[in-house]
C-alpha cells in the first residue's frame, strides 16, 4: 500500500514522564513525537525502511502541559528521489474541553533506503493536486533551503583558520 499514506496524525495524553522542573513537556520530547509521527508516515508513503536526514525551521509556538490531549500530524508536501519531506504540527488542548492550539510546528525530511546496504532508494513522486498543496510545498523546500543555508554558514565559522 505504499504511495497511499499522504497524511498521518498519532493523538495521545502528555504524561507527567513527559514535562520539565516547570511543568511543561520538554522540547526534546516533542522533537521525539515529531520523528516518531515523521518515520511512519514516511514508511507509509514509501513502503520502505527510512531515516530521518533534516528537520527544519522547528518552532516552539506554546508549551503543552501535563494531561493536555496531543496531536501530532504529519503531511507530505514534497518528494525527491529518495526523500520525503512532512509538514508536521503539533497541537495540544485540554481533554476536558477547549479548543487545541498550535506548540510546534516544523518541517522533517526523510530518506527511504534498500533492505540490503541501506543505500537511498526511489520513492513513489507526490504531486500537488491544490493551490493549498503548491503553497505547502514551495514552504517545504524554502524552509530547508534556509537550513541548508545556516549549515553552510555553520560549517564557515567552525572551519579551521
Amino acid at each position: 500500500m505504499s504511495g497511499q499514506q499522504r497524511e498521518l496524525e498519532f493523538r495521545f495524553l502528555a504524561e507527567p514522564t513527559d514535562v520539565n522542573y516547570g511543568g511543561k513537556v520538554h522540547g526534546g520530547v516533542v522533537m521525539k513525537w515529531i520523528d516518531q509521527v515523521g518515520y511512519a508516515a514516511a514508511v507509509g508513503w514509501s513502503g520502505r525502511y527510512s531515516v530521518t536526514v533534516a528537520v527544519g525551521g522547528i518552532r516552539f509556538v506554546a508549551p503543552i502541559r501535563t494531561s493536555d490531549l496531543v496531536t501530532v500530524s504529519a503531511k507530505l508536501v514534497y518528494t525527491g528521489t529518495s526523500s520525503m519531506h512532512f509538514s508536521v504540527d503539533v497541537h495540544a488542548r485540554d481533554p476536558m474541553g477547549g479548543d487545541a492550539r498550535l506548540c510546534t510546528h516544523c518541517v522533517i525530511v526523510f530518506v527511504a533506503l534498500d533492505d540490503a546496504e541501506g543505500k537511498p532508494v526511489p520513492v513513489p513522486p507526490w504531486v500537488p493536486q491544490s493551490d493549498d498543496d503548491r503553497r505547502l510545498c514551495e514552504y517545504a523546500t524554502q524552509v530547508m533551503a534556509l537550513s541548508k543555508g545556516i549549515e553552510q554558514t555553520v560549517a564557515r565559522y567552525r572551519a579551521p583558520a
